[in-house]
């Protein structure tokens, strides 16, 4: 099919490889955000090269970075951005997938049972609520987001759940060196500490190349348990 043949060529032309399977689970994710963006926000992008290098190859440019087998929260996942994504190409992983609109949870509910995804739930929640939903501190191997929020701010959603030794994974454009320079405060209350930077060049259908960087921040130390405040806190007096 000629959609999945483009699929498969912007995949590779930004060095991801990807066996029939994972195509035609990525062309049907496509043709499921397609379809219900015109009912629901889901996405800006709609054009299948776009889409294929600014979510698919967008969320998957460190896939093989991850530990086989472990355990990941994606905070903040929208549309599934980028845990479905990372899901298709490493099946290993085990993925939660959270988000605070019940509608875009439905969504990625569908997506899952469509694409047969095995080892990935979704939660309805704001990450700051999560251990009321049986999720506990300190539990997961990975935290990863894209698009959620200031380093900062995303420090105090994410690090609290990471387990010491595992990692927060934030997906950034090329604001990373300053967000990471105004985030040191908050990484030395919360526990993190940076790790490295990883730098990719993403390539357009027309040629146009963008930065991408993800800051990868290692949990060195507990989190105290007043980590995450509440929401308007973690807003209005962000560490």
């Amino acid at each position: 099919m000629q959609e999945i043949a483009k699929i498969e060529y912007f995949l590779e032309k930004n060095g991801i490889k990807a066996t029939q399977t994972q195509l035609n689970q990525f062309y049907r994710y496509y043709q499921l955000l397609n379809e219900y963006n015109k009912v629901m926000n889901l996405t800006s992008i709609t054009n299948l090269e776009d889409v294929a290098v600014k979510h698919f190859a967008d969320c998957t440019l460190n896939h093989s970075y991850y530990k086989q087998n472990s355990t990941i929260l994606d905070i903040g996942t929208g549309a599934g951005f980028p845990g479905i994504p990372l899901k298709i190409l490493r099946p290993d992983l085990k993925i939660t997938l959270v988000d605070s609109l019940q509608k875009r949870v439905n969504f990625l509910n569908i997506v899952i049972k469509e694409l047969n995804l095995q080892d990935i739930s979704t939660i309805h929640s704001r990450a700051q609520e999560l251990t009321e939903h049986n999720i506990n501190k300190e539990s997961f191997d990975y935290t990863t987001s894209r698009a959620v929020a200031s380093l900062n701010i995303l420090a105090e959603y994410c690090l609290p759940y990471i387990k010491i030794g595992g990692e927060m994974i934030a997906l950034k454009s090329i604001s990373a060196k300053d967000e990471l320079s105004k985030s040191i405060t908050a990484l030395n209350i919360l526990g993190g500490e940076l790790k490295q930077i990883q730098q990719f060049l993403l390539t357009t259908q027309t040629e146009e190349v963008l930065q991408r960087n993800i800051i990868i921040i290692e949990k060195i130390s507990q989190t105290p348990k007043q980590y995450p405040r509440p929401r308007n806190k973690i807003e209005q007096k962000p560490l």
